[in-house]
């Protein structure tokens, strides 16, 4: 189980306040969990701890240079460690990707900036990550986003484990419409059954809002999601409701 994470970047004024707040600030309250940033800069050896340059072949930007980075990430690792890269052309990061990644002791992430670094640093990294399609203008952000997934994994950090388990996406589907007081709000209120007090009639409105939401939402997750007979059963009156609801529309 995940007992520490170790950031290398150009940036650590970047991820400290985020490491230090909120629920990763808490979770580290706990003996056995360390969250560290350290800056690249700290190992070049040059008068202005420069640790970028120009590129070979002509490309605008600069890269990050292979020397430092390695020596940042040999001060850190252990036999333990993984050690990940945060770029676009990594592996999607997944709650299923996040479920494997919390089961290794050391994670040491490398958060690039600027064009990126040296391509000869995937020789030395035992994965790569990417947060999405897109771009960002530096890893600081990439990095902090695994990290706190990951973190949320971990028992007792939420207070109630069963949070975690109630996420979107941790069981492939995206979560329930969710409602608190008031009861009503200009034309619109609470779905009755929530206030029934009938508590499987509210288990079943749940997970067939769960259904309903990623059908609506993201319906590439639900082509794959492997339902149960109860799933089966919800979803299609998800959908008779549906087409009851459009005709009353009309």
């Amino acid at each position: 189980m995940l007992k520490r994470v170790d950031i290398l970047t150009l940036f650590p004024e970047l991820i400290d306040p985020y490491l230090s707040s909120s629920m990763l600030g808490r979770a580290q309250q706990r003996k056995d969990l360390v969250l560290l940033s350290h800056d690249i800069r700290a190992f070049a050896h040059n008068k202005h701890h420069q640790v970028d340059d120009i590129p070979y072949g002509g490309k605008m930007g600069m890269v990050i240079q292979v020397e430092p980075t390695l020596l940042a990430l040999e001060s850190v690792k252990t036999k333990v460690s993984k050690t990940i890269l945060l770029t676009p052309a990594g592996e999607k990061l997944s709650m299923s990707l996040c479920r494997d990644l919390v089961q290794t002791e050391h994670l040491v992430l490398l958060s690039g900036h600027y064009e990126g670094f040296d391509s000869r640093l995937l020789n030395y990294v035992d994965r790569c990550v990417s947060v999405g399609d897109y771009v960002l203008t530096g890893g600081e952000l990439p990095a902090l986003t695994l990290t706190d997934t990951l973190i949320r994994l971990l028992p007792g950090v939420l207070g109630n484990d069963e949070s975690a388990v109630m996420d979107s996406f941790f069981n492939g589907l995206l979560d329930w419409d969710v409602f608190t007081r008031p009861q009503k709000f200009d034309i619109f209120k609470v779905p009755d059954v929530l206030v029934s007090g009938h508590h499987q009639n509210i288990e079943h409105w749940k997970i067939k809002s769960s259904l309903g939401n990623t059908w609506r939402y993201r319906p590439d997750l639900l082509a794959r999601h492997p339902f149960n007979k109860e799933e089966r059963d919800l979803l299609r009156q998800f959908f008779v409701e549906e087409d009851k609801n459009e005709y009353n529309s009309r």
